[in-house]
């Protein structure tokens, strides 16, 4: 794995944040800000790794993609979760 791969994660991530943030204040609660943070992870971070490497051809490419996405939707869930725990609203 390069090591733009791993910085470019990291908006991936600030941008699932947000938008799950903005499923909360559209009305979305409990368990459905979790699934949204980890379904816009991995769409994004799929879509991120499909744009920067190129489409996958073999399965193990697939699969590296997919882990990603996983990777990057499960530290945005994460993420969300923290810091709603750590600083809940009011």
């Amino acid at each position: 794995m390069e090591s733009n791969q791993l910085i470019g994660g990291i908006p991936t991530v600030i941008l699932v944040f947000g938008l799950t943030e903005f499923s909360k204040r559209i009305g979305l609660k409990g368990a459905w800000l979790m699934i949204i943070s980890r379904v816009l992870g991995v769409v994004f971070g799929i879509a991120w790794h499909i744009v920067s490497v190129g489409l996958p051809v073999t399965v193990a490419d697939w699969i590296t993609t997919v882990v990603l996405g996983l990777a990057i939707g499960l530290t945005a869930s994460g993420v969300y979760d923290f810091l709603n725990n750590k600083f809940p609203s009011s």
